[in-house]
């Protein structure tokens, strides 16, 4: 009992100095918050009493410095009020939603984001771990957590499988191993009719003309197939299907070509072009660019013809399925930043009917 008493009579009197220091600063505090008051009520004479951020700021501020006890008389807004200010301003002191220099993790780029949403497209039975494992490999360090949460935000399941494959999907992952045939006709500057036969690999868009002649038959057509099953070699192990339509020149023998390939035989419906979609477009397009400017004399003639177009088609033409790349050609072209007219060279194809263009190394 003896030691409480004596502990607190030491405080009691080391709180002494302390008020006796702090008096003028506080008269002086009391000084400047009527001063303020005075301000405001100057300011606003016509009007209710209104206390700008300002105000509040220098009352709260001022509050430091003036006894609690004293602030119902000093101050003319409440205890309540002066505390909920100066709590606001503390807040305000942390808050960084406003602040252009904010700490912590930035936020994904969007070319990340969207690079995210593209492997996730093309690749729906991976899920967001295999996904972020790409990324990496790719030089691009994101956790899965961030993956997750750019999937989740635009609606895709992160899990393996979101969807069953669509039909475009579908039919692109077969089309790799067809590869469809088809005849189209060429005339001659004598009014005579040929016949030509063209197959074209779907998958990467390569085109072969076998043979032309003026009288087509079963046996003409099957020696064809076997002419094109020996040009392929090794790659036709990467063909599965061929489609033709149901012309009477597609015998037995024809399909047997390429049954002993292992590879099976569609037939399109009669008088059905889009079944055989890709090979149309291609004999529209021998016709657009070639035939419709070249004066066809013969058989010998349409060959060569034909065949040097078909060289261009297969080693230059660009493809928009195949990112403007021709189908013999894997690799993208190098980039290049400066334009120079000089360097760039003109190759005719067929006179000038067709031109490639290319850079002088």
């Amino acid at each position: 009992m003896i030691i409480s008493l004596l502990y607190r009579a030491t405080r009691a009197l080391l709180s002494v100095p302390a008020v006796l220091l702090r008096r003028d600063t506080a008269k002086d505090a009391e000084l400047l918050v009527l001063r303020l008051e005075n301000a405001v009520l100057r300011r606003q004479l016509d009007g209710p009493v209104r206390y700008e951020p300002t105000d509040r700021f220098w009352l709260a501020a001022l509050s430091s410095l003036i006894p609690r006890r004293s602030w119902r008389s000093v101050f003319p807004v409440t205890p309540g009020t002066l505390l909920a200010w100066h709590r606001r301003l503390i807040a305000s002191k942390w808050d960084y939603s406003d602040r252009r220099g904010r700490t912590g993790r930035p936020a994904t780029a969007a070319a990340l984001k969207k690079l995210v949403l593209r492997l996730a497209r093309e690749n729906p039975r991976c899920g967001h771990r295999r996904s972020q494992g790409e990324l990496a490999r790719l030089g691009h360090p994101i956790a899965p957590s961030t993956v997750w949460e750019i999937l989740r935000a635009v609606g895709i399941d992160p899990a393996p499988r979101r969807t069953g494959p669509s039909w475009r999907e579908f039919l692109t992952a077969q089309a790799e191993g067809i590869i469809a045939a088809d005849f189209f006709h060429v005339d001659t500057a004598t009014d005579r009719r040929l016949y030509a036969l063209a197959f074209l690999e779907h998958g990467t868009r390569r085109l072969h003309i076998t043979g032309v002649t003026a009288h087509p038959t079963a046996q003409w057509a099957t020696q064809q197939a076997r002419n094109l099953a020996a040009d392929l070699g090794s790659r036709v192990e990467s063909l599965r299907f061929v489609l033709r339509d149901p012309d009477s020149k597609y015998t037995a023998s024809f399909d047997a070509v390429f049954e002993a390939e292992e590879m099976g035989v569609l037939i399109s419906a009669p008088r059905a072009p889009r079944m055989n979609a890709h090979c149309e477009r291609v004999i529209g397009t021998i016709g657009r660019e070639v035939l419709d400017h070249v004066l066809i004399m013969n058989e010998a003639h349409a060959r060569q013809v034909l065949a040097e177009y078909r060289d261009h088609y297969n080693r230059h033409r660009p493809h928009r399925s195949r990112d403007q790349r021709p189908p013999e050609i894997q690799e993208q072209p190098a980039v290049l930043h400066q334009f120079d007219p000089v360097r760039l060279l003109r190759t005719r194809v067929l006179g000038g009917v067709v031109n490639e263009y290319r850079y002088a190394a």
